[in-house]
């Protein structure tokens, strides 16, 4: 990837352009400080660590003020490693804005999912459920857990209830509608994963 940056879900919107509406999500991206720069020579490969959002001294362990100490940067709640292509221009210390983007841009979106609690099959893995008429006793069970004698258990990954959500969802080849560079505001269509307040990070599009 080129480029790459953590920002936080603020909500969503919707904007007009030439007559037409268009529903987007409103993402603070960054500020984003370089916390640390990993090289072949020293660590086998290259990427760059950064830290967003203000942290109180309070939050942090002894070894994390060490690590933010050491690069002299202020203390950041959220920590990513990326793997650019380039990190010849980057340097510790260097700050990362939404300026990095540019409108009409494709980034993939990645955000923890909204968590759904426990759930069934027919929520959970979108299954069909059985006939509702008062002569069925099956309307939304799982299903056949398998073979009788053989192979005697239940295969791997048969569908069945649980804990939904609250798990990494990318969103590919979302379109960056506008950049507000003074806000540090980027306004992409279309719905992005996780809660308002969650963190997202945006990349280059590995489809564009």
């Amino acid at each position: 990837m080129k480029k790459a940056i953590l920002g936080k879900k603020i909500g969503m919107t919707q904007i007009f352009e030439e007559n037409k509406m268009i529903p987007v999500t409103v993402i603070e991206a960054g500020p984003c400080v370089v916390v640390q720069k990993k090289t072949v020579e020293t660590d086998g490969y290259d990427s760059i660590q950064v830290g967003f959002e203000d942290a109180k001294e309070k939050a942090l362990t002894k070894p994390e003020k060490g690590h933010f100490a050491k690069a002299n940067v202020p203390y950041k709640k959220h920590l990513k490693e990326f793997r650019l292509e380039d990190i010849s221009a980057v340097n510790v210390g260097d700050e990362i804005n939404a300026d990095a983007f540019a409108d009409g841009e494709k980034v993939d979106i990645s955000g923890i999912s909204k968590g759904k609690g426990f759930q069934g099959v027919i929520k959970r893995w979108n299954q069909s459920r059985g006939p509702m008429a008062h002569g069925s006793g099956y309307h939304r069970r799982p299903g056949s857990m398998g073979a009788c004698s053989d192979p005697s258990r239940v295969m791997k990954g048969k569908h069945l209830p649980g804990h939904m959500g609250v798990e990494k969802v990318t969103i590919q080849n979302l379109e960056v509608v506008k950049v507000i560079t003074e806000k540090n505001l980027i306004l992409v269509k279309g719905a992005v994963p996780g809660n308002k307040g969650g963190l997202v990070v945006l990349k280059d599009s590995t489809k564009a």
